[in-house]
C-alpha cells in the first residue's frame, strides 16, 4: 500500500509541474488517503504484533 502513496505522490509531482492542477489535486488527496490508512494499518500492526509460540 506504500508503493501505492508512492506513485500518487510522484503522480502529483509531475502533474503540478507540468500545470495540471486538477489531476495534481486528485492524485494528492489520494496519496494522503493511502498514506494515512497505511500509518493507521502500522500502528495496528506495532500493537497486535507477533506471539510467540
Amino acid at each position: 500500500m506504500l508503493r501505492w502513496t508512492v506513485t500518487f505522490v510522484i503522480l502529483a509531482i509531475i502533474a503540478a509541474i507540468f500545470g495540471f492542477g486538477g489531476i495534481a489535486a486528485g492524485a494528492a488527496s489520494i496519496a494522503k488517503i493511502l498514506f494515512f490508512i497505511f500509518l493507521v494499518l502500522f500502528i495496528i500492526s506495532l500493537f497486535t504484533g507477533r506471539k510467540k509460540v
